[in-house]
């Protein structure tokens, strides 16, 4: 079975520039690119027989939306491969259960920024949360790439906990940096008040810098085998005092692709993302991708 990079469509400026965005990141990876549009209703052929009428049929409109921005991507991007499927299906469902064994899952989100306003909706979050293949959000003013085309290289930020195991997050963000020719910069966010605060007690500045001095040491051990295993590839180690959402927003501005990994969490009304994951998607300005930890 051939991969691909799957980009789901609504028709929205924010579908397409996610679509702009995935077509480049196909090429990179030497893959076609799939161009997916779901709804749960699409024409007469698709309803059961309730004896509702509901004539008109949605399937040549979504055709002809997904043959426009085929189009587009094919002047940019003349070799490479693109196809489109229509399906009649939930759209977070849909988007799930295609995204299997693909390289890459791509969304759209609207263009609000910083922590002022949420960037993530409703279908982008829960395929984020279900998802079982890393999946990329890219909001709509900013899918073009941060890195100016010149000598200066461009940079991946990636969000590292040293107390979870990293292997498929940082996989994923040194690969990507090796791809863009880009450094690497791992971020941990801590907050020292909350810490010690429990116990009513304000710890002294020595206090303090002793903890990010192990949390450093921490970070430099968690990153080690990743290192190795990509030389070639520049790393900044950072650690930020504040939420780790707020240190992983904080550090990627500017980046050009943000990278958070995703713990399974189980909710009576289905698969939820972590606080953290969630945060980023909704608050950060660059692309985000999201990673399950294997």
């Amino acid at each position: 079975m051939t991969k691909h990079v799957l980009v789901g469509i609504d028709g929205s400026a924010h579908s397409e520039a996610a679509a702009l965005w995935a077509a480049r990141e196909a090429v990179r990876r030497s893959v076609p690119l799939r161009l997916l549009h779901a709804r749960p209703w699409l024409g007469p052929q698709d309803a059961e027989d309730t004896g509702d009428p509901r004539p008109r049929d949605l399937r040549p409109a979504a055709l002809q939306m997904l043959a426009g921005i085929t189009e587009r991507i094919r002047r940019e991007h003349p070799a490479l491969v693109v196809d489109t499927t229509v399906i009649g299906d939930d759209p977070v469902d849909a988007l799930v259960k295609a995204a299997e064994r693909q390289e890459l899952v791509v969304l759209g989100s609207r263009g609000l920024g910083g922590f002022a306003g949420l960037l993530a909706g409703s279908v982008p979050l829960a395929v984020a949360a279900r998802v079982g293949t890393p999946m990329v959000l890219v909001r709509a003013d900013r899918q073009t790439s941060s890195h100016d085309g010149t000598t200066n290289p461009g940079e991946i930020v990636v969000g590292v906990d040293p107390r979870q195991p990293p292997g498929a997050v940082l996989a994923f963000a040194f690969a990507e940096a090796t791809r863009r020719g880009a450094h690497l910069r791992a971020v941990h966010g801590w907050d020292p008040v909350p810490l010690w605060a429990a116990a009513s007690w304000i710890p002294p500045r020595s206090e303090i810098e002793a903890r990010e001095t192990a949390l450093r040491r921490q970070l430099a051990e968690t990153l080690a085998a990743a290192r190795t295993a990509y030389p070639e590839v520049p790393v900044v180690t950072e650690i930020r005092r504040g939420s780790s959402a707020h240190a992983v927003v904080a550090a990627g501005e500017r980046a050009e692709l943000v990278v958070v990994g995703r713990h399974d969490r189980h909710h009576s009304l289905g698969m939820r993302l972590g606080p953290v994951a969630h945060a980023v998607l909704h608050h950060c300005a660059a692309p985000v991708a999201v990673v399950p930890h294997a």
